[in-house]
């Protein structure tokens, strides 16, 4: 399985992205998917996740009500609605996937497979 992220940019604050992660490999519909970012000088983050029902969407909480996260199976993509953004939304966005899972935990060690970064930059 291979994912690739893009839709990263720089856009002001208060400005919307969205980030697209095309998955590559068979059985995209069974995988849970998340979004995770890193800043320059932090570790990896959740953001969210969609399990592969699409049925469940844990968020971080600095994103909630901001972010929405979707997938497409018949695309075999997911994207990331960033509404309202913030200059610490600032990162490297990576998508990943893990198999045949339905719950709210997606700790980085969980992920089976991960892609690409996208770079998002907001300014002030």
């Amino acid at each position: 399985v291979q994912l690739q992220a893009s839709g990263g940019g720089l856009v002001q604050a208060g400005g919307s992205l969205r980030l697209s992660c095309a998955v590559f490999g068979p059985t995209f519909s069974r995988y849970a998917l998340g979004w995770f970012r890193q800043a320059p000088g932090k570790g990896r983050e959740f953001v969210a996740g969609i399990s592969w029902t699409g049925n469940t969407t844990p968020y971080a909480d600095s994103v909630k009500g901001r972010f929405t996260i979707s997938r497409d199976n018949a695309k075999n993509t997911m994207y990331l609605q960033m509404n309202s953004l913030k200059p610490e939304d600032t990162a490297v966005y990576y998508c990943a996937a893990r198999g045949d899972y339905s719950g709210t935990y997606y700790p980085e060690w969980a992920m089976d497979h991960w892609g690409n970064g996208t770079q998002v930059t907001v300014s002030s």
